[in-house]
């Protein structure tokens, strides 16, 4: 059985009102994130129903769905519920990228449904989002360098270089000239998205811009990752200071319920 299949089973063994919700309801409409299992589904009232490899939550206002799932701005808050920092704001971002989500949606529905689980860790992450934000990984990178306090890049902007050719890089430093690209499996399972790379390369090095290139494998490694920009951008003539590792860098990686909590007894 596929994914897919487990949560048609679990549909059919759920009352017709229950509908996908967090971490699942994203997966549907394309994220892949937070675990695979177990899938999620909300229902209104006070049901208790135990299923292998189903968690049912509760509600007692039914948000916003269609036949499949609750609406994504309603997924994403209950996506925060349980996600760590980093991971919502990958999500988030995404969700506004693709118009998936809609920015004054979701703060309406924060705003009149506070109390709903995950509202307060939604609110808490809304801030950091990006829109520009193609992919998870643009997004994860984005964040790694925002929250080490490096000069702050503009996301795929456009950007003409000396010989005429336009270009869209990932991250653009443009105080110091700087392009960061990710490059992903998809760069070199994708012929043409491939032969659009080594076109783009060829294009920088033609207009002496220089770029750094951050693959999925290096993306494993937060900190040696913005080291890397760093490094590149103190090549460029950056003199700021170095990344900072300290303050806002550690809340990344940690639950957004325990950094509202913290907030909440500052």
């Amino acid at each position: 059985m596929t994914w897919s299949d487990h949560v048609e089973a679990a549909r059919l063994a759920l009352p017709p009102s229950a509908r996908t919700t967090g971490a699942t309801r994203l997966r549907q409409l394309g994220l892949k994130v937070g675990p695979p299992s177990p899938l999620h589904f909300v229902v209104a009232g006070d049901l208790h129903l135990t299923l292998d490899g189903v968690f049912l939550h509760r509600t007692v206002k039914m948000p916003p769905h269609d036949e499949d799932g609750v609406s994504a701005e309603a997924a994403f808050i209950a996506f925060c519920a349980e996600a760590r920092l980093i991971d919502a704001i990958k999500a988030g971002s995404v969700l506004l990228n693709k118009t998936a989500m809609d920015r004054r949606l979701l703060e309406r529905m924060l705003a009149e449904e506070p109390w709903r689980r995950g509202a307060a860790e939604a609110s808490y992450v809304l801030p950091f989002l990006e829109g520009d934000c193609r992919s998870l990984p643009e997004s994860e990178l984005f964040a790694y360098v925002l929250f080490a306090e490096l000069p702050v890049p503009a996301v795929n902007q456009v950007i003409e270089l000396s010989d005429g050719a336009a270009v869209t890089p990932d991250l653009w430093f443009a105080g110091h000239g700087l392009a960061v690209e990710y490059e992903g499996e998809h760069h070199q399972d994708d012929r043409a998205q491939y032969n659009a790379d080594i076109d783009r390369y060829a294009a920088y090095r033609r207009s002496g811009v220089p770029y750094e290139q951050v693959t999925k494998e290096r993306l494993r490694s937060p900190k040696a990752t913005v080291r890397l920009v760093h490094r590149a951008l103190v090549d460029r003539g950056y003199e700021g200071p170095p990344p900072s590792f300290d303050g806002a860098w550690p809340t990344l990686f940690m639950a957004l319920r325990e950094l509202v909590r913290r907030a909440r007894t500052a």
